[in-house]
């Protein structure tokens, strides 16, 4: 196998194939310091498309798993195809659900997904007119990728004609061609999952995360400083609603169009009310969610992402550890503004001594025998328990154990479901 990536995400997927008897050989591209300690990292460029087919016709590769959005937009998968490889993720067209917030928002209203009302725009001044006329707060979103930095919630008019403004100015490059202006929706967020294999959908459990920097949701948003499973307020009824409602009329959508689904799709939703709207789709495992869906997973995961590539999910089962995961990021200080690299991180043999924790690497590199922060979100301290409060409990304990002056984490993950 071939695991595109090098991020926490990426960790907890390698860890978790590697406990596969079917796996004999495990390649991952980047990687990184964790990943190294299991897999055999490569050094190859996910945006040369030939140099990737040409490593994996020489290794014998089976199955290639993209973990990152960036080179499933950029059509990674479409190409490994057309050189006969399996591969798990979507194609380019498929990944317009989270290349394109327009498309996507597009489609719900097409299709009637419940989801909060917008409009799109290709220019500042109609953009600015229309803001103008809607209740606040009002949510400004560049149109495509922009590494988690292209949303505004504005509380003001100002606010808004400002993201407005930069969208415009090119600071997000091509995903600031096009803005969404959506309505603001507020309740309690959570995250879904499902394989998809083009018509079948399996569900997974259910996460909820925190994207806030600091504590109380407090600070500028990130890609993700923790996350847990279950997420209490994911009833069984809530999750038939947003299979019913949400994600099977998606995959009904996305065949007919001729650009069938397969990978993951997981959806960013609000709750209120008891019932879920689509805030947005991604087409890859969420990060740091994926980190505690690995931990609760108890099946083999490998044979489920094959049936994905090979179209045939119909059938597979998955079964789930009835004990909570909890996962505490820690990131390198100022972010996710800018930080410092190659700072020493001591103490990760001993905080994860504790059996019921698992450390998956986000942003490090190996410096002969010194672990080196080489990202934002650094570290993915994980634990399992029986419920929440015993997986936090595990979960701060290690991160207590290691030294590494220059990292924060947030002191308050799992709170909403304590409360």
């Amino acid at each position: 196998m071939l695991l595109i990536g090098g991020g926490g995400r990426e960790h907890a997927l390698a860890w978790k194939l590697r406990q596969s008897p079917l796996l004999d050989r495990l390649f991952c591209a980047p990687g990184n310091a964790g990943i190294g300690e299991i897999a055999e990292c490569a050094t190859l460029d996910m945006a040369e498309h030939k140099a990737v087919i040409g490593f994996c016709r020489n290794n014998g590769i089976d199955l290639v798993v993209i973990g990152p959005e960036a080179p499933l937009v950029a059509g990674l998968a479409d190409d490994l195809e057309a050189s006969g490889i399996k591969v798990f993720g979507p194609s380019r067209a498929a990944s317009q659900l989270e290349g394109s917030k327009g498309f996507t928002k597009d489609l719900c209203a097409e299709i009637c997904i419940p989801t909060a009302s917008y409009a799109r725009f290709t220019d500042a001044a109609a953009a600015k007119a229309y803001a103008a006329k809607q209740g606040l707060p009002i949510v400004v979103k560049a149109d495509g990728l922009a590494a988690g930095k292209g949303v505004t919630v504005a509380f003001t008019r100002e606010d808004a004609e400002d993201a407005i403004d930069v969208c415009f100015a090119g600071t997000f490059g091509d995903a600031g061609a096009q803005v969404v202006i959506e309505e603001f929706l507020d309740g309690e967020e959570a995250s879904f999952f499902a394989l998809v294999d083009g018509e079948t959908a399996l569900p997974l459990v259910a996460a909820q995360d925190h994207k806030r920097a600091f504590d109380n949701d407090e600070g500028p948003n990130t890609g993700g400083m923790g996350a847990y499973s279950p997420a209490p307020i994911m009833t069984e009824a809530l999750s038939t609603q947003v299979m019913k409602e949400i994600v099977m009329p998606t995959v009904r959508a996305m065949k007919a169009r001729g650009t069938p689904f397969k990978g993951v799709l997981y959806a960013g939703l609000m709750i209120k009310d008891g019932r879920a709207k689509l805030i947005e789709y991604n087409v890859r495992f969420g990060d740091p969610e994926a980190q505690v869906l690995m931990m609760r997973l108890k099946s083999d995961l490998l044979p489920a992402l094959l049936a994905v590539a090979e179209g045939r999910l119909a059938g597979i089962t998955l079964d789930w550890h009835d004990e909570a995961a909890l996962c505490v990021v820690m990131a390198a200080k100022g972010y996710p503004g800018a930080y410092f690299t190659g700072t020493e991180i001591k103490g990760l043999a001993e905080a994860a001594a504790d059996p019921q924790v698992q450390i998956f690497h986000a942003g490090t590199k190996r410096d002969g025998m010194r672990i080196l922060a080489n990202g934002g979100r650094v570290l993915g301290v994980t634990a399992s328990g029986r419920d929440i409060v015993e997986a936090r409990t595990h979960a701060y304990a290690a991160v207590d154990k290691i030294d590494w002056p220059d990292g924060f984490c947030r002191r308050d993950i799992g709170a909403r479901a304590l409360d």
